[in-house]
């Protein structure tokens, strides 16, 4: 694939990578601050070769350091198994590898193992009754590889094997028992890593020796970031391959039942009872999208109404964060019958950087504005609702902003919060779709919004996009300020709340007898 056409750069994931190590520079420089001359730092940069830092590395661990900061790990040839690790720590026995995310590692709660940067030892660690662990599988099956790294050079410490993480708050070191069962059947992630790297080691093998592959593109969900994408998309499409329509597993059970494309899994009655059971949709729903990915079509009907819960007042509702720092902007849209209050798009923001005071008084700006539109409504016999799409993300930072600002002015109470999103005040027009259409292209708004005739005016409107404009917006991180990106991101938010508006209209209107149903395919 040395020669194979890559996608061009992802400006979003290029910039997450240099907050990233932006992020891991400030952990090492607090780290360095906290330890003196504990604190030993592999050199590291363009000019400096792989082979070079792990030489270095291990007369590091040979001379006994106590912190390792940019370990090259010695390779394990015999293992296949190369890599590093941000940070060794050194207890009696041997070293503990410790990684640097920029992610959030725990959530409210107990039970987590932690112990404070200024003492980054599993020794010191003890049961969090603040903290939980959030599952974050990727970051214990990278310490897991480190992990038998150190195994295989012979400074591994011993006993149960331990990594730790040290996460966006960069507060506490998150500590991993990698030998405990917490993975689904009770696997460890030291059972969970070898057997995946073993899958991987072999495909790589037979790749190397010029055998039969013993993997083949299929689609699954991680496919949209990956550079190889395009190469793998045609070939895929070329194929016809299944994975194009179902997820990857059921794509795997489909492929060993005989039904490699979607021309085959199309041929099945998708009334009859199919060969196997799929995890992610009922057999028949997948033959249908088969046949509707065949004739190009974005949206086929699951039902022969539709039903939409409509009311006197609404309200499309859209947030935009960035990434675990906060929620800057609710931005609203209000239509339906007259209240006394002006009708349209309106956008409650703070443009002081995440995370800030003043995100505070936003959200209470917008919760009041919002509790006002229902009571209006109320006192006036009319009914009320409000939209949007993919409750997942608004209910999280309604919560999370109830949580981080009680006391504040304005703010609501987390119950007052949870009587809301529990209520049929609050509509997510993503379930509606979920269970009342197939999508053959993605569920996704981008996607769904247009089969009903809008456009966003902003050729590159998306999330990913977003964060970049948010940078620049507020200058974050030494960035130049550039005020013409608030003025990007609010179109871009009004034209989110005009496109779940324009969704639900057209999905209550006539023009859903145009649309292909299910049973008729």
């Amino acid at each position: 694939m040395r020669d194979a056409p890559k996608a061009a750069p992802d400006p979003a994931s290029e910039q997450r990578k240099a907050d990233a190590t932006n992020h891991r520079r400030a952990v090492a420089d607090a780290l360095g601050r906290i330890v003196g001359s504990d604190f030993f730092e592999v050199p590291n940069g363009p000019d400096v070769r792989s082979a070079d830092r792990e030489r270095v590395t291990l007369a590091a661990m040979e001379m006994g350091a106590p912190y390792i900061w940019g370990a090259a790990l010695p390779r394990d040839p015999r293992g296949g198994r190369r890599g590093g690790i941000d940070l060794l720590v050194k207890d009696s026995t041997g070293y503990v590898p410790v990684l640097v995310v920029r992610h959030k590692i725990t959530d409210p709660g107990q039970g987590a193992r932690t112990s404070p940067l200024t003492m980054p030892l599993p020794g010191g660690s003890r049961t969090d009754p603040h903290r939980k662990v959030r599952p974050q599988p990727r970051d214990q099956l990278r310490l897991a590889h480190a992990q038998r790294q150190l195994q295989a050079a012979g400074y591994a410490a011993h006993g149960r094997a331990t990594g730790g993480v040290i996460g966006m708050d960069a507060d506490v070191v998150l500590w991993h028992d990698l030998e405990a069962p917490t993975w689904p059947g009770g696997r460890t992630a030291l059972a969970e890593y070898d057997a995946r790297f073993s899958d991987r080691l072999a495909v790589a093998l037979a790749a190397v020796n010029q055998k039969d592959p013993l993997a083949r593109p299929s689609r699954i969900v991680d496919c949209k970031t990956c550079p190889w994408w395009p190469t793998c998309d045609n070939d895929l499409k070329q194929d016809r391959d299944v994975s194009l329509v179902v997820r990857g597993e059921d794509a795997v059970a489909l492929r060993k039942a005989g039904l490699s494309t979607v021309d085959k899994l199309a041929e099945l009655d998708p009334l009859a009872e199919g060969p196997l059971q799929l995890v992610g949709m009922p057999f028949g729903d997948a033959v249908v999208l088969a046949r509707a990915w065949l004739r190009d079509l974005t949206l086929v009907r699951r039902v022969p109404e539709m039903r939409v819960p409509r009311a006197d007042v609404e309200v499309d509702v859209d947030m935009e964060s960035f990434g675990d720092l906060g929620a800057y902007m609710w931005g609203c849209l209000l239509s339906g019958k007259d209240i006394d209050e002006e009708q349209g798009y309106r956008a409650f923001v703070t443009w002081d950087a995440l995370p800030c005071d003043d995100e505070a008084r936003s959200f209470a700006e917008f919760w009041t504005w919002l509790t006002g539109i229902r009571l209006r409504a109320k006192a006036r016999g009319l009914s009320f609702r409000a939209y949007c799409y993919n409750e997942l993300a608004e209910n999280r930072w309604l919560l999370a902003s109830a949580e981080r600002f009680a006391g504040k002015p304005g703010i609501p109470t987390v119950a007052q919060v949870k009587e809301f999103i529990g209520s049929d005040s609050w509509v997510d027009l993503f379930g509606i779709v979920r269970e009342q259409f197939l999508c053959a292209h993605g569920k996704g708004l981008k996607i769904i919004a247009p089969v009903a005739g809008f456009q966003w005016r902003d050729p590159e409107a998306g999330g990913e996009n977003s964060m970049r404009w948010y940078r620049a917006a507020v200058g974050m991180n030494g960035d130049a300020l550039d005020t013409e990106q608030r003025r990007r991101l609010l179109e871009y938010n009004e034209d989110d709340v005009r496109a779940t508006h324009r969704l639900r209209e057209w999905m209550t209107s006539d023009a859903m007898s145009n649309l292909p149903y299910a049973g008729d395919l």
